[in-house]
């Protein structure tokens, strides 16, 4: 019988020695890996870089951090089915129109600034809604309140006629010049009446906050809301005469009103006295100085 080597020996006696095996326990099944869901970002960009956008921020102050698509949710709705459908617009709710605006006023109907919204001038229809001036979904933009450009040049893509005046006529408000801006006489979310001019904190016409020396109140008052106001004389975008006149003469502005064929109700001194075909009378100013009110005359004379 062969000599067994001293590494083989060990390794029998090791057998022999051994108890019974001792089973082992089967490792446990590897938890299973959870697929995340469709996002809103998977297809929309705006999504993407809503992060930084303050209807972001607000909401999850207000619902404990939350993220992903129960931000968009809040204004868009379930989108499930609609991702489902491969993106049919039909199955979410979107924000254009008055439906859209509905949507929006659900959280801004608080402002005082919009809670005349739904009878303003820009009343909310199919062609005019928020998103025509509002970009809500973007960040990172310089203009406030999310505005898609800066306030003059939205007014002007729509109202053609008055960036005309603006820009054609040799006396107008300095608006081109970046001096003053279409949002400072007037309310885009004012009611109808006056074309949403706002007025000041005392009910004035707000040209007064500019025109300070023209405010009053007047012991003799010439217009300034008797009788008319600013715009019964000046043309308050652009004129082609002096001082923004509606008339290329101050007579025939005068004339509107204080004239022998008027009913006799505006104006205590028709012209019946003065030859105005004469040239010294034709420039009223020269004599009635206090053309918007004075303290002392009640013709205007100083």
């Amino acid at each position: 019988m062969k000599h067994l080597s001293l590494g083989v020996a060990a390794a029998a006696l090791a057998v022999l020695t051994a108890g019974p095996a001792v089973a082992q326990a089967p490792a446990p099944p590897a938890a299973a890996k959870v697929e995340a869901g469709p996002a809103c970002a998977d297809c929309h960009d705006e999504a993407k870089i809503f992060a930084s956008n303050p209807h972001f921020a607000a909401y999850r102050a207000a619902h404990n951090g939350a993220a992903g698509n129960a931000v968009c949710e809040t204004c868009h709705g379930d989108g499930t089915k609609h991702m489902e459908s491969g993106g049919d617009k039909t199955l979410i709710r979107t924000l254009h129109g008055r439906t859209g605006t509905d949507t929006c006023q659900t959280c801004h109907k608080q402002s005082a600034e919009r809670a005349s919204f739904w009878n303003s001038v820009h009343a909310s229809s199919e062609a005019v809604n928020c998103l025509s001036c509002h970009s809500i979904h973007k960040s990172g933009l310089k203009q406030k309140s999310l505005l898609k450009a800066d306030p003059n040049t939205l007014c002007a893509s729509c109202h053609k006629d008055v960036k005309a005046s603006f820009t054609a006529e040799p006396n107008a408000h300095r608006l081109k010049d970046g001096v003053m801006s279409c949002v400072n006489c007037h309310d885009p979310h004012g009611r109808p009446a006056d074309h949403a001019v706002r007025q000041t904190r005392a009910g004035e016409m707000i040209c007064v906050s500019c025109h300070a020396e023209k405010r009053g109140p007047f012991v003799y008052p010439h217009v300034s809301g008797v009788a008319g106001d600013c715009t019964s004389c000046h043309r308050p975008h652009g004129s082609p005469y002096p001082h923004q006149l509606t008339r290329a003469t101050v007579a025939n502005q005068c004339l509107e009103c204080h004239s022998t064929l008027s009913t006799g109700t505006l104006g205590s001194q028709p012209p019946s006295f003065h030859n105005i075909t004469l040239p010294r009378y034709q420039n009223c100013t020269t004599c009635h100085t206090a053309v918007h009110g004075s303290q002392r005359d009640p013709q205007l004379l100083k």
